[in-house]
């Protein structure tokens, strides 16, 4: 477990201090398993460029640069939704202004949860893992979790993708080409809990993988879907909106990126993906 009373590391202070003086409406970006925030930085100048100011905060510890990350896998290990999410409010609590957030797969169950708690103004969720009360597990999906999970000591580990489990979770839906060189620009290890946290998410009621998806303050929300996405299948993404579109006070919406696979937010198709978000968000936040 990570400390109880995390502060923000000096570069995110920076960009908590950016944001609050640039008078702009702030996106908040949370990256999942097997990324930094290094991942989000087009995005952030996409963002903008329309405008808008990001912050892109990293999980609880996580190393300054992919090639520190690899000198020392071990920081990864012991992380927890709960963690993750305590350390994301902590830092969306610092900004003057209720920020978009906009996740990507397991980024993508921290900006719901985060939503669910009033924290966001508008949300998009990008091939989200599955929380508390998404049902579907296709096999695609446990096969590409299964480097972890096949090993329960795993459950307290930082686990490092080979190239060919990298390759069919992220980057199947690119070239052979492409798969390695995002495999080499941005794949870190990962902590395992969070895995095992969402594979028994339905048998426990007190799990930290949980949303309030029907909150008043929950804000209008966009359920993104890569068409060929292994790690969160289209049957998770589709069970997350149909979860999330319950909710009667905000807007809930669902859109699949045709031909898009797990790395839809680093590969070379980034922008189709990004503008698909910059326009739901444009029509809720300025």
């Amino acid at each position: 477990m990570t400390d109880t009373h995390p502060t923000p590391t000096p570069a995110e202070q920076e960009e908590i201090d950016r944001a609050n003086t640039s008078g702009k409406q702030p996106v908040v970006f949370v990256h999942g398993l097997w990324l930094l925030d290094s991942s989000w930085d087009r995005w952030a100048a996409f963002f903008e460029d329309a405008g808008y100011v990001a912050v892109t905060p990293g999980w609880p510890d996580d190393p300054a640069s992919v090639e520190e990350a690899h000198a020392h896998p071990e920081v990864f290990a012991g992380k927890s939704v709960g963690d993750v999410a305590g350390y994301q409010q902590m830092i969306i609590d610092r900004l003057d202004r209720t920020p978009a957030i906009i996740g990507h797969s397991f980024g993508g169950v921290l900006a719901q949860i985060l939503a669910g708690r009033g924290l966001s103004a508008a949300t998009c969720a990008i091939d989200p893992a599955p929380s508390r009360g998404v049902l579907p597990l296709p096999v695609a999906a446990l096969k590409a979790a299964s480097p972890v999970l096949v090993n329960p000591a795993n459950r307290h580990r930082a686990v490092t993708l080979t190239f060919d489990q990298f390759r069919y979770g992220f980057a199947n839906a690119v070239s052979e080409e492409e798969a390695h060189e995002l495999y080499e620009q941005f794949h870190v290890a990962g902590s395992g809990i969070p895995l095992f946290q969402a594979a028994f998410a339905n048998l426990n009621p007190a799990t930290e993988v949980k949303a309030e998806k029907t909150g008043a303050d929950r804000g209008p929300m966009l359920v993104v879907s890569g068409e060929l996405d292994h790690q969160a299948p289209h049957a998770i993404a589709w069970a997350t909106y149909n979860a999330q579109k319950k909710n009667e006070h905000f807007v809930t919406e669902f859109v699949e990126i045709p031909g898009r696979g797990h790395s839809l937010t680093i590969d070379s198709g980034w922008q189709t993906v990004a503008q698909s978000c910059l326009d739901f968000v444009s029509r809720f936040v300025k």
